[in-house]
Order: C-alpha cells, then sequence, then structure tokens
C-alpha cells in the first residue's frame, strides 16, 4: 500500500473532476465506479493512479468480474482496502472512497465521498447516495 498525499490544489481539482465526470458516459474499464469515477478522483487529489493495473482491462460487467477474481478479490472493497487504508465510514471525509453494498457480483459500488453524501455513478449519470449508506470507507491521501 503506497502513502498518498494530497496534491496543494487538491479541492480545485476535486471540482474539475467532478465536473468532467459528470459529461462522460458510463463505459466499463474507464467509466465505471473503479477506474472511471474511484480511480480517476483519486489520481485528481493525490497524483497517483491507482487503478492504473485495471484501466482497459475489460469492457464489460464479466470482463470486470474476470479481472476483479483474476486479480484475487472476492469483491470491490477487499480489493481497494489492498489500495488505501481502511476507515470508519464516519471518519470518511472529502474525496475518500466510499464502499457501498450492492446485490451484484461486486459485492459494493464505489463512490466518492463529498461530506454526508458520497458521489456515485449510475446509468443516468452521477447521482450521491447517503454517506451512511457507505459500509466501508478508505482515506485517500
Amino acid at each position: 500500500m503506497t502513502e498518498l498525499v494530497r496534491v496543494k490544489n487538491w479541492r480545485a481539482r476535486f471540482v474539475a473532476e467532478i465536473d468532467r465526470l459528470k459529461r462522460t458516459p458510463f463505459a466499463w474499464g474507464s467509466h465505471d465506479c473503479g477506474p472511471g469515477l474511484a480511480g480517476n478522483l483519486v489520481l485528481a487529489i493525490t497524483g497517483v493512479d491507482c487503478a492504473a493495473q485495471f484501466r482497459g482491462e475489460y469492457s464489460t460487467a464479466a470482463g470486470a468480474l474476470k479481472t476483479m477474481k483474476a486479480a484475487g478479490f472476492d469483491n470491490l472493497g477487499d480489493l481497494v482496502a489492498t489500495m488505501l487504508p481502511e476507515v470508519h465510514p464516519s471518519q470518511a471525509c472529502i474525496g475518500d472512497i466510499a464502499a457501498i453494498p450492492h446485490e451484484g457480483p461486486f459485492g459494493y459500488a464505489l463512490g466518492v465521498v463529498n461530506g454526508e453524501r458520497v458521489f456515485v455513478l449510475r446509468d443516468t449519470g452521477l447521482g450521491t447516495v447517503d454517506l451512511l449508506d457507505a459500509k466501508r470507507a478508505f482515506k485517500v491521501g
């Protein structure tokens, strides 16, 4: 696990990346909850691309699941826990990663904390859920 440090202008970079993501259509492997949302925001905040090994490795939900399983993980929360330090969701700050339980094969959907709300990807674009929905959280810098 690499110790991440937030860059000096991380808040401006966070806002700019959220604005860009609002205009980006969902696409497995590039704009999904992993490399697309969580990965791009960690990159914007810290300058480190934690999701580099997964970018472009799949283009379907089945491919994403196969990639996750091949990396040795049963769910997205456990995968993120190998990259970022885990904290209780009540300790999560703006820019941290949240894992929200999901009934699909990935176990969790990933989101990015924005105060009491968490940015998540929906079929219709960027949405939010309550931070209380998160069962796991991970510090970004």
